[in-house]
């Protein structure tokens, strides 16, 4: 069973109403499909993946990942899906460990399209559309910047992918820009 876009759309309309943290799903989404498009991989399955990965968040923020699995089961949702979604949050909020690559992806992009929107957000153009990887590798330095953002999650999952951080960055950029106005990031570019 393969779960569309407009099921997860659904469900996360109902579990997920903070405009902030919509934004964040769009966000992931778009990003997870384009790595998925670069990996030659199946970009709905892992955009609907990136999409709810948050499911839980707004209403269990204490059991974050872990009330993921009562949510996902009770949609119907496949055990590979809800698997992903979980394992987002290994060594944060769960011990479940990302496996797979879409797995690995998703650990890796979930914290660092916040601190991409946020690079774009302070910049003269507030735009994603002109943001480049030596932008955001300069704010990720500043541990002030963005101080929320857990770098050494980034990190541990470019390793685990066997990325280098400026193509994981470049990639999500990327991702992100496909949907700028969505995101509310076009800005003046």
């Amino acid at each position: 069973m393969s779960i569309t876009r407009e099921d997860a759309w659904t469900l996360l309309q109902k579990h997920v109403h903070t405009p902030n943290l919509i934004s964040h799903a769009l966000a992931v989404e778009a990003v997870m499909r384009y790595f998925a498009k670069q990996f030659g991989e199946d970009e709905e399955q892992w955009g609907v993946i990136g999409l709810c990965h948050d499911i839980d968040y707004e209403q269990y923020p204490e059991e974050h990942c872990i009330k993921a699995l009562d949510l996902l089961t009770d949609a119907g949702w496949p055990e590979f899906y809800i698997h992903a979604v979980q394992s987002h949050g290994w060594g944060l909020c769960c011990d479940i460990e990302p496996i797979s690559r879409l797995e690995k992806t998703l650990y890796t992009i979930d914290e660092l399209t916040g601190l991409v929107s946020a690079t774009a957000l302070v910049r003269p153009s507030k735009s994603i559309l002109d943001l480049k990887v030596k932008s955001v590798k300069k704010k990720w330095k500043s541990k002030a910047f963005s101080a929320g953002v857990d770098r050494s999650v980034i990190l541990k999952g470019t390793e685990m992918l066997g990325m280098e951080l400026s193509e994981v960055i470049d990639w999500t950029i990327k991702g992100m820009q496909e949907i700028a106005l969505e995101l509310g990031l076009v800005g003046n570019p």
